[in-house]
């Protein structure tokens, strides 16, 4: 019997995801960091800057700063500042990844396809509002912890 603890499901739930954008990553030749970049600027339009992706997906701020370089040099990234502020770089997506991201949005919603399958929509929305809370929790907590 497979036990009923979402804990011990993590790994699972990460190689499937990881067979789902797979083929985006070695269609674009991308990394695994680099597709992960784009897919979040493109879907959280208002967190453009690394340091959200670091803190928001809790990466190593090297690792980011590594992938978003990669990204640059092939026009798939765009560097900005708003307004007068010089201390803050925005991210833009180019052009150039369009289909890199229209790929990686649909490696995402086969992954949902696949994990919502025979879940009611109401339960879907719960899960998500529960979700939304476990994850402030966690950010929260990870915030006191590190002062």
């Amino acid at each position: 019997m497979i036990p009923l603890n979402p804990w011990e499901h993590q790994n699972a739930i990460k190689s499937l995801y990881s067979k789902c954008v797979e083929a985006v990553c070695d269609k674009h030749s991308l990394t695994r960091m680099e597709l992960d970049i784009l897919l979040f600027l493109a879907n959280n339009p208002l967190f453009d800057t690394a340091s959200d992706i670091v803190q928001i997906r809790c990466l190593s701020k090297s690792q980011v700063s590594a992938a978003v370089g990669l990204l640059e040099k092939r026009n798939f990234l765009k560097k900005s500042y708003a307004g007068n502020n010089r201390k803050t770089v925005h991210l833009e997506i180019c052009q150039e990844a369009a289909d890199a991201v229209q790929d990686g949005k649909a490696a995402q919603e086969r992954f949902l396809q696949i994990i919502f399958k025979g879940i009611p929509e109401k339960e879907i929305e719960a899960m998500k509002r529960a979700n939304v809370q476990m994850l402030n929790n966690i950010h929260e907590y990870l915030k006191e912890e590190s002062k």
